[in-house]
């Protein structure tokens, strides 16, 4: 299967640059994985298409404010992007100007006084190992001095940080939002649960590469990014109980989705577990434990996209984008939402 075979036709002007002011009043296109049949909601309605005895499977994973905007001692204005912490006080960066960031030179954060950083070595890919060096509590400093590391095709400065973190959020570690859990509120999950829907949690660490293209012309040739992700026993048992009982398991995000197909054994069973995950989903893979997904508006010839495509079909996925296109929803991290049962 060809990368290009998932390609779809986007106007710029549908990627929407800031978040709407009320989290679940966001458009859901509902799509029907067997027939390919397409509904225009808004996500509020959400619980009219969940039953009592379904589990939704939630990534509670929070993002990093990863961003730090600093200076040369000389004046040159820089910026460095933390990706993985190394330990001792290093990370793994991506920094800009790179030409001017060479081992040695030195980074001022604010005014100076919280933090400061030398760039230690260069690593492969362009990337740099960073040394901080602060008093007290790091992701203290970050919340002050950081910004969020808002995907590439967003051009608006965020104004409310805790707008691309979900309401639930918790763990941190994500370099990107799990953005489908971006449309609920407490309310609206307060009354999935009172209907008798569970509600559970994994945390999968959302990475740069999901941004990446697939430059590979087959599909197959891709290789994909690694990501951490865990699942407790709490969640193990509630997804083996639901699929027991004949109940459903949504999960929202792709991430929720790639973190149980990673860790499910072959009859769909789950147990506690933690790990680093590369699973890539495409079309013609067997899903063990999913049944519908709660997702947004992927890019073209994404992995993201291939992942829905494996779930509803290659050709009801395009359908429905076009479909979406035409009613002009909003798209990617920002956009709207589609649930696909």
């Amino acid at each position: 299967m060809k990368t290009a075979d998932f390609d779809f036709y986007l106007p710029e002007e549908l990627i929407a640059q800031t978040p709407l002011e009320r989290r679940d009043a966001s458009r859901l296109l509902t799509l029907d994985k067997h027939t390919g049949a397409v509904e225009h909601h808004h996500f509020y309605e959400l619980p009219q298409f969940l039953k009592p005895g379904d589990c939704l499977v939630l990534n509670d994973s929070r993002v990093l404010p990863a961003r730090l905007i600093g200076h040369r001692p000389t004046g040159g204005a820089c910026e460095v992007l933390l990706l993985v912490d190394r330990g001792d006080k290093c990370w793994e960066c991506l920094v800009r100007p790179g030409r001017k960031l060479r081992p040695g030179a030195q980074v001022i954060f604010g005014e100076g006084k919280e933090l400061t950083a030398t760039i230690e070595e260069e690593l492969e890919d362009g990337k740099r190992l960073v040394r901080f060096y602060y008093e007290g509590i790091f992701l203290e400093i970050l919340e002050h001095l950081g910004k969020m590391p808002l995907p590439p095709y967003i051009k608006e400065e965020l104004r409310d940080n805790e707008r691309y973190q979900t309401v639930y959020s918790k763990v941190v570690g994500s370099a990107a939002a799990p953005t489908a859990g971006l449309h609920f509120t407490p309310e609206l999950l307060e009354q999935v649960q009172n209907m008798g829907v569970k509600v559970c949690y994994v945390t999968l660490h959302v990475g740069l590469g999901t941004f990446r293209p697939v430059k590979a012309e087959d599909i197959q040739d891709h290789e994909m990014h690694s990501e951490f992700c865990m699942i407790s026993r709490e969640t193990a048992d509630i997804i083996n109980e639901t699929k027991r009982n004949g109940g459903r398991v949504i999960c929202v995000g792709t991430t929720s989705c790639r973190t149980i197909e990673s860790f499910a054994a072959e009859d769909g069973t789950m147990t506690e577990r933690s790990g680093w995950t590369n699973i890539f989903i495409y079309p013609g893979y067997r899903f063990k434990v999913l049944d519908a997904l709660v997702t947004n508006f992927h890019l073209p010839q994404s992995t993201l996209i291939m992942l829905v495509s494996a779930l509803a079909g290659r050709e009801h996925v395009l359908a429905a984008y076009e479909e979406a296109v035409k009613e002009r929803y909003r798209f990617f991290s920002f956009g709207d939402a589609m649930f696909i049962s």
